[in-house]
């Protein structure tokens, strides 16, 4: 039997929202600019973030490329540059990096939620180095509604970001 919040979406944020939610977080401007649509990286690696209901159906999937995930999670943590950068240069997050970004993608289910849609909330993170579940992969390259965002983290550098709406 379906309910009502089977056939309201998740609204994808728009791209202002994006950049103040990350500035807010990471404590530095950001800025962001529209992109191509970003579905992971079989080379570098991406972060894979699962968002769902209290029914436990997943209504949104964020992605991020190893640059923005390197650089987000030594931002928040207020580590140095060189944290991220030896991440990217190893294509492998640090416990500590990952643990820090898994706090960004936590927040980021605010982005998510609006009055009278059903409450969403970060269910899953696969980190760079992981595989992620076929159905994840899938959902991140779904059209339509998503948002595609080249991020720059001031200090630290230019990544990619993605998020998609699946129901």
């Amino acid at each position: 039997m379906s309910t009502t919040s089977d056939w309201v979406l998740t609204p994808v944020p728009t791209a202002l929202d994006a950049r103040e939610m990350l500035s807010g977080l990471l404590g530095r401007e950001v800025t962001v600019q529209m992109t191509d649509a970003f579905v992971g990286d079989v080379g570098d690696g991406a972060t894979y973030a699962v968002y769902q209901d209290d029914q436990g159906r997943t209504r949104a999937v964020a992605v991020m490329d190893l640059a923005m995930s390197a650089y987000a999670g030594a931002a928040i943590g207020l580590m140095p540059v060189g944290a991220a950068e030896v991440a990217i240069e190893e294509k492998d997050l640090s416990p500590v990096v990952q643990e820090n970004l898994g706090e960004v993608l936590n927040v980021m289910a605010a982005l998510l939620n609006a009055p009278d849609c059903p409450h969403v909330k970060l269910t899953s993170v696969t980190h760079v180095g992981s595989t992620p579940d076929g159905e994840v992969a899938a959902h991140a390259t779904t059209v339509g509604r998503r948002l595609d965002l080249t991020v720059t983290v001031p200090q630290f550098g230019t990544g990619k970001l993605s998020i998609v709406g699946v129901k």
